[in-house]
């Protein structure tokens, strides 16, 4: 079992755009990883957060793509002023993918025809009473 936290990597970033409306710094990065197939995420957040000063949970990675012949890997990051900026800024797919937003559960979509169904046959008040009723009982 090889581990991976002895293996290095070169991490530099390009583009560099300060976004004060997000409250964030957004770049491309890229990689150098010769004796690696690939940089894990937190590898790379790790090292950002050293660079950039800030914790890992305010930095979101996304678009990681290795370059053909392998060695080299480029991206883009996002580094949130604070974890409660990015709750608010960074996109659900993302917050989602790093554990820190879970989608409510609500009804399912056959659920949903359900209802609609039962509203549709009924008039005036009854459809908030039909809208709130169960399924059919066998």
């Amino acid at each position: 079992i090889l581990d991976m936290s002895d293996q290095k990597f070169i991490l530099y970033y390009r583009k560099f755009i300060k976004n004060p409306l997000l409250a964030r710094k957004q770049f491309a990065i890229e990689m150098i990883h010769p004796d690696m197939a690939n940089v894990s995420k937190a590898q790379i957040k790790g090292k950002l957060a050293t660079m950039m000063k800030a914790k890992e949970e305010a930095i979101s990675i996304y678009g990681l793509k290795s370059k053909f012949g392998g060695g080299r890997s480029t991206g883009f990051a996002l580094v949130y002023d604070n974890v409660d900026l990015r709750k608010k800024y960074d996109s659900k797919c993302l917050l989602r993918r790093d554990g820190m937003w879970n989608k409510e559960k609500g009804p399912t979509r056959k659920q949903k025809k359900e209802i609609k169904g039962r509203v549709k046959r009924v008039h005036g008040v009854m459809k908030a009473k039909a809208a709130m009723a169960g399924g059919k009982k066998k």
